[in-house]
Order: structure tokens, then C-alpha cells, then sequence
């Protein structure tokens, strides 16, 4: 039987067969030669990389600047050698140039909401809005470590537990222990801040 065949009876969905998807991977194949290609994977990563830089640096010029270097940095690093797994190898390039544009600036880090998809309770953009103040939320963010914020940023940006992994250059569960102890954090700070603010 055919390709096509065996997928049906397989119960598998060929995206590429269907509907003409190529992979992160297949479009960075031929990126370094086809400029649709590397239009497409720009298309695709843009609203993401872009997100993940305000997130980070707090400052719309500044993030402007940076995924654009990003971006440049994509371009270079296609046309030198092929890449097995596009999104993580993108957002190590995010991860390291956001860092030198936070040094480099010294601003201060921010994030304008977290959401907990894997730990139950309220999270801390929901005490956030009980509370009325979005700055006590970006406050609170402020107080984790380095490691957390990491940890939680690249989470925002979309990416899975072993992607997160794979840029930050640690274990898997080294990832699920340190976003569970940042939303645990932000819990009981937000909670804290919600409570004086009452007057309790």
C-alpha cells in the first residue's frame, strides 16, 4: 500500500499530505536557499519571539531591536548548518540575546501575566485581578530568582517542559521543580500583598 494508505489505517494525520504544513524542520532545511521558506518560519515564530522579548525586557523599542537581532541571528545560523528542532534552537538564540539586552540596559523584568496549566489553584494573574493591581502582580515577579522568571518566560512563550529544558541546559524535571516552586512563590506573595492591601 501507499504512504497515504498506510497512515489511513495507521489513524495518523500527514499534515504535509493534506494540507500542504511543512515542519519547522522542513522549511529549515531549505531556508538557507528559499527565501519563501524562511519567510514562512519568520511568519511563524514572529508574534512569539516578539512576546517573549517584551515579556522580558519590559520596553516595546528595546524588544523591537532584539527580536529583530534574533531574527538575523536565525538567518546566520540556517545558512551554517542544519538544525534538528527549530523551536528550542530559536528561542536559546531569544533567551541568550534577551540576557545581554537586559545587561546591557539594566531594566527591570516584567511580566504582564502568568497562567498554571499544571498545578492546581488560583494562579497568580487571577489574584491579580481580585486584587485591581496589575504592578503588585509585576512586583511579586520581581522577587523570584533569575531561574524561575526563566523558567516561567519561556513557558509564556509557548514552548513545552523539555523545549524549556533544551534552552536553559537543564533536566526536565530540574524545569517542573522550579516552575511549581515559582507559581507556589507567586501564590503566597500575591496573597500576602492581596491581604495588606485589605488591611488584614
Amino acid at each position: 500500500m501507499g504512504r497515504q494508505a498506510n497512515h489511513q489505517i495507521s489513524g495518523e494525520v500527514d499534515l504535509q499530505t493534506i494540507v500542504g504544513f511543512e515542519t519547522d524542520e522542513a522549511l529549515a532545511a531549505r531556508a538557507a536557499s528559499d527565501p519563501a521558506a524562511l519567510g514562512t518560519l519568520y511568519e511563524r515564530y514572529l508574534p512569539a519571539v516578539h512576546q517573549y522579548c517584551r515579556y522580558r525586557l519590559n520596553d516595546d523599542a528595546l524588544a523591537e531591536d532584539t527580536t529583530a537581532t534574533i531574527f538575523l541571528k536565525m538567518v546566520e545560523g540556517l545558512g551554517r548548518s542544519s538544525v534538528e528542532r527549530v523551536r528550542p534552537w530559536l528561542f536559546t538564540i531569544a533567551h541568550h540575546e534577551v540576557v545581554s539586552a537586559y545587561r546591557r540596559r539594566r531594566s527591570d523584568v516584567g511580566l504582564e501575566s502568568v497562567r498554571d496549566t499544571a498545578h492546581g489553584g488560583p494562579t497568580p494573574e487571577e489574584l491579580a485581578v481580585v486584587a485591581g493591581d496589575v504592578a503588585m502582580l509585576r512586583e511579586q515577579l520581581a522577587r523570584l530568582t533569575p531561574a524561575e522568571q526563566d523558567v516561567i518566560e519561556l513557558r509564556l512563550a509557548g514552548l513545552s517542559g523539555p523545549e524549556i529544558a533544551e534552552v536553559l541546559r537543564q533536566s526536565y524535571s530540574w524545569v517542573g521543580t522550579t516552575q511549581h516552586r515559582a507559581y507556589t512563590r507567586l501564590r503566597g506573595l500575591m496573597h500576602v500583598s492581596i491581604e495588606r492591601s485589605d488591611g488584614r
